[in-house]
């Protein structure tokens, strides 16, 4: 063999990409078949979300690749996670030696292997980066301004994050690389917009589901599972319920906890499901008569898929998804009034199964090319190395 030869031979980037939580799984399915292809990928999963509803089917049916570490750092408080996750994980980048660290969102995973690799004098590569809602009280807001002054290359996927990025400073490794949950959405798509995919979902659930037949709610955030706040928006979702229309709760299961906790039980109207996986979640979402949710993943693929949203949050990280909704994604924190209002406005209920029949059959969701985009950008550290 002509070691002069083999020496010669460009080098293959080598990440670590760390996630923890479904929507990290969302994002990573549609990234990772691309990063494959041209970078040596080693995949952790820290446990963040460690319930199979949550998280562990989500592997199987986005095709992903098995975690080559689990670390099992899910549950305890944010302090508690992020310091389990942060031990955890030094060890791997010191024994992996990657080229770079690929951390996806606003999560304490992010943040705890930010932390890790930037200790490490490892480059952190942020998917994601420059969003904010611009309210401190979030945990995933401070996660994500730590992680984004951390990071030396930052995958944007908006023109606004790339702006707030700007108005703290940060220019340098700064990408506008499109969403890649857009990319996921878009592939899916053509597999749920025939309306009778409802049939199948609705056996398997044990109920009739027509479209524009019901409201379809998530809601898991920490400051919707205090006390006031859990009182405030189920007297908000028992106001939306009406005859012909009713209200499917696909409920997290720290969310059901805390309604336990507090003794809290929907009203009538309101049916409560286990949290669904990518697909199903997807095709409730585009043929519903609307969706209801304090997720930031549910709020966009909401206004792609052109659904009205009512967000129980008083603001949003997603600018552009409110700006170009043309009034269907609203934020309206946990104002019952308000809500009743907006819904009644965007799908009054005669009208609601020919607006969803509409909407389905001429939508037009194309890829954002956000995972070629990232991709490109994690390859070209070979010519650095």
């Amino acid at each position: 063999m002509d070691l002069s030869k083999a020496r010669a031979r460009p080098h293959r980037v080598r990440v670590v990409t760390v996630i923890g939580t479904r929507p990290q799984l969302i994002k990573v399915g549609a990234l990772q078949p691309v990063l494959r292809q041209r970078v040596d990928e080693v995949f952790v999963d820290t446990g963040q979300h460690w319930d199979d509803n949550m998280a562990g089917s989500f592997f199987s049916e986005l095709g992903l690749a098995r975690p080559d570490y689990s670390l099992g750092a899910g549950g305890g408080s944010h302090a508690e996670q992020t310091a389990a996750m942060l031990v955890a994980i030094e060890p791997i980048l010191v024994r992996e030696r990657p080229d770079a660290v690929v951390v996806v969102g606003d999560t304490n995973s992010t943040l705890a292997a930010a932390l890790a690799a930037a200790k490490l004098d490892l480059p952190v590569a942020h998917v994601e980066a420059g969003l904010r809602a611009y309210d401190r009280r979030i945990p995933e807001e401070l996660n994500r301004v730590v992680v984004d002054h951390l990071a030396r290359l930052l995958f944007a996927p908006t023109p606004t994050a790339v702006q707030n990025l700007r108005a703290e400073g940060i220019v340098d490794g700064v990408s506008l690389t499109g969403d890649l949950m857009q990319d996921l959405a878009a592939d899916v798509l053509p597999s749920i917009r025939d309306a009778t995919v409802l049939q199948g979902i609705g056996a398997r659930l044990g109920m009739q589901l027509a479209p524009g037949g019901y409201i379809f709610v998530t809601i898991h955030r920490a400051s919707n599972r205090e006390p006031a706040a859990l009182a405030a928006w189920t007297n908000l979702l028992g106001q939306l319920a009406r005859p012909g229309r009713q209200v499917i709760v696909a409920l997290h299961p720290g969310t059901r906890a805390a309604l336990d906790r507090e003794g809290i039980r929907f009203g009538p109207g309101i049916t409560v499901i286990e949290p669904q996986g990518y697909r199903t979640s997807l095709a409730m979402q585009l043929h519903a008569a609307a969706v209801v949710t304090d997720s930031g993943g549910v709020t966009r693929e909401a206004a792609w898929l052109t659904v009205p949203c009512l967000v129980l949050r008083p603001s949003t990280e997603w600018h552009e998804a409110v700006a170009t909704s043309g009034g269907r994604l609203v934020a309206v924190a946990l104002d019952a009034q308000r809500a009743a209002f907006e819904l009644d406005r965007l799908a009054p209920v005669p009208e609601a199964e020919a607006k969803a029949r509409a909407r389905s059959a001429s939508l037009d969701l194309r890829r954002a090319g956000a995972a070629e985009a990232i991709t490109e950008q994690l390859a070209s550290l070979a010519a650095a190395a």
